[in-house]
């Protein structure tokens, strides 16, 4: 869902000129500014290594759900995965900026008793101490989906009406899509002071 959204703001933006998605299957959209590559393995970027180089940022959106997962496995798809991507890029292009998807409740002391937070606070801490341009952790809490587009989780339907009434009274926890993607796009033209970046955040850089 968050792919298929900033994706969404990036093809609408006039601040992007080009986009290159790296997917496992084809998105199914057809755009001036889009180019795809279809790759199935994210741990060994070798054969396409050399065509990510010129572009100014990366976007990271890829992850997945820890239930049912130790430990092991859940840093090798969420820690091991993201910091191959950072270190392949920035091998080849240290200017640009690396904005990583990554949770609100992230634990940046990797000590905490929660499992998922200890891990994503590490593959945050691993990406800010890479010598990027600029390094952003986005730490979306819920996200309001786009309307019209196509990957939102059947359970949003549910409880869509309740954003107008969350975002008043918890302005710091919920966040549109269009938000979460205007800010991605902001870090890369206009930069944040902070690494850190929490929903209301977002909402300031997205009216920037």
């Amino acid at each position: 869902m968050i792919g298929e959204g900033v994706l969404h703001e990036c093809l609408r933006s006039s601040e992007v000129r080009e986009v290159l998605v790296i997917g496992r299957k084809p998105s199914g959209l057809s755009h001036p500014k889009l180019k795809e590559i279809i790759h199935s393995d994210f741990l060994d970027l070798s054969s396409i290594a050399e065509q990510l180089a010129p572009y100014d940022a990366c976007f990271f959106c890829l992850g997945v759900s820890s239930i049912g997962m130790n430990e092991q496995t859940y840093s090798k798809v969420t820690y091991d995965l993201t910091l191959h991507m950072a270190e392949t890029l920035i091998a080849r292009n240290p200017g640009m900026v690396f904005s990583y998807v990554s949770a609100s409740g992230a634990d940046s002391s990797e000590q905490g008793k929660s499992m998922w937070a200890r891990v994503k606070g590490r593959t945050e801490n691993a990406l800010i101490r890479l010598p990027f341009k600029g390094a952003y952790m986005f730490r979306p809490a819920y996200i309001h989906p786009t309307k019209g587009l196509h990957n939102a989780h059947r359970f949003y339907a549910a409880i869509t009406w309740l954003y107008p009434v969350v975002r008043r009274l918890m302005p710091s926890y919920a966040i549109s899509l269009e938000e979460l993607g205007l800010a991605m796009i902001h870090t890369v033209t206009k930069g944040y002071p902070s690494a850190i970046v929490e929903s209301k955040d977002m909402a300031k850089l997205a009216k920037i």
